[in-house]
This record gives C-alpha cells, structure tokens and sequence, in this order.
C-alpha cells in the first residue's frame, strides 16, 4: 500500500504539530512572546501602566518647570555656577524637587526600558540579563543621585 501524501497533517486540519522554541514562532494571541508567570505580583502590569501614566504628569510639570527656572529665568544659564547651585539645594523645596525629578525620571524611563524589552528580547535568558542589567544600573544611579542630593555641602574648603 502506497503511503499517504497528507499524513503530514493533523485531525484539525493544520499542519502536525512540531516541537518549537518560544523564541521560534513569531509572537501571536496563541504565542505570546513572554508566557504568563506563575506567582509573583498579581497586577503587576496595570499599576506599573497606571504609573507610567501619572508619573508621566508629574514629570512634565517638574521637567517644564526646571528647564524654565535653568533656561529662562532671570539671565538663564549664564547664572548657573557653584554658588547658584549650593543656595538652590540649600532649600528643601528644591532638594525635594530634584530628588522628585530625579526619582520619577528613573523609574519612569526604567519601566519603559522594561517594557521594550519584554517586547523585543526574544530568549528568556537574554531577557532576564538586560533586566538584570536595567535594575543594576537604575539602583546605581538612584543611590548615587540621591547620596549627592542629600549629602550636598556648599560649604567646601
């Protein structure tokens, strides 16, 4: 008996299935590209879309106001030296306003940079190393960033 040409094909109708990697598959309702976890933060991805939005508020208002105060204000950039910026963090406010600047900018970029990618990173091991990396270099820069916000002294010898 001669063999079947279609035995290739399955009881659905579709090709027989094969053995593929996640990465192999182009990404698709029925492959998505990052599988759903188990555990972790239930709700993860809606606050942390929830707070791209607000924090992305908030940022435009710090973002205007800071480059209108550093740019514009009385002679602009011409005023900016060591003194300037000692009399500026001296102040609460603006300690606090930067420390608002720099925190929300971080974490608000930090994320977007998270979601890019879980778009484009197609292994999970080559996604767990750039968040890794994303995480190690977003700590680094909010402690440092902070450490010279609060630890700011104009009265150097």
């Amino acid at each position: 008996m001669a063999e079947n040409p279609y035995d290739h094909i399955s009881d659905r109708g579709g090709p027989a299935p094969v053995l593929q990697r996640s990465h192999d598959r182009p990404p698709s309702l029925d492959n998505p590209r990052a599988p759903k976890r188990a555990g972790g933060m239930p709700n993860f991805e809606k606050y942390a879309w929830l707070f791209m939005r607000f924090s992305g508020l908030v940022l435009v208002f710090l973002a205007l106001g800071h480059l209108f105060i550093m740019l514009m204000w009385q002679d602009g950039v011409y005023r900016i030296d060591f003194n300037y910026v000692a009399e500026r963090w001296s102040s609460p406010f603006w300690q606090t306003w930067d420390l608002l600047l720099l925190w929300l900018a971080q974490l608000h970029g930090g994320n977007g940079l998270r979601t890019i990618i879980a778009d484009y990173a197609r292994k999970d091991s080559t996604r767990f190393w750039l968040n890794s990396l994303l995480a190690l270099s977003m700590i680094f820069i909010l402690v440092l960033g902070t450490y010279v916000l609060v630890t700011f002294d104009a009265n150097i010898a």
